[in-house]
């Protein structure tokens, strides 16, 4: 299996359109107003309305999606894992 060539998180949002990311390792769920990533540097949420993932790898670390994004955020792992289901499942 090949190891991916960076483990560099980076984000570039165009426009609050059109979103990229790299050091993606796994999108633990999604839907058209949250996608809930992993990373190296912890869980992203993405927030918006109309999300659409338009590419994943996960070999690469490459994530992309669109859509009406409304705000980004980190969310630390948390051993009880209560927090961010919570909050996300209410």
């Amino acid at each position: 299996m090949e190891e991916r060539a960076s483990s560099r998180h980076t984000i570039t949002l165009d426009k609050r359109e059109k979103l990229t990311a790299s050091g993606v390792t796994d999108v633990l769920s999604f839907d058209e107003e949250n996608i809930v990533a992993q990373t190296d540097k912890g869980m992203l949420i993405i927030h918006g309305h109309n999300l659409h993932i338009i590419n994943l790898n996960p070999e690469k670390g490459e994530l992309s999606a669109d859509g009406n994004i409304t705000s980004l955020s980190y969310e630390e792992e948390s051993l009880s894992g209560s927090g961010l289901w919570r909050r996300l499942f209410k």
